[in-house]
């Protein structure tokens, strides 16, 4: 019984789903693609310059070097701000943070 239900159940998802999955997914696609490749457009010219100066504005908070401060750009920190107002297991899960920088960045 089981499986005559699962049966008729592939039969069907099978038959109308994947036709019309497919003409669906092509337009959004391709206008996704366009609207991507505008705004990655903008984005390089602002991102060669801005990854030195956001590295030294991290590198002011105390406690924090050029290792941390990079590792810390990488891991989508780009303000002082956001990582005082992150988790501390947020912060601890990042490579060259340890509990000690997390305890002082709290701190301070």
């Amino acid at each position: 019984m089981i499986t005559k239900f699962l049966g008729k159940l592939k039969a069907i998802l099978f038959k109308s789903g994947v036709t019309s999955e497919i003409e669906v997914k092509k337009p959004v696609a391709k206008t996704k693609k366009k609207s991507v490749k505008a705004s990655k457009g903008s984005k390089s010219k602002t991102k060669k310059e801005d990854p030195k100066k956001l590295i030294e504005a991290l590198k002011a908070i105390p406690g924090v070097g050029a290792k941390s401060a990079e590792a810390f750009y990488k891991a989508g920190y780009k303000t002082p701000k956001s990582i005082k107002s992150a988790k501390d297991e947020d912060l601890l899960a990042i490579p060259g943070v340890g509990i000690n920088l997390v305890k002082k960045l709290k701190n301070s």
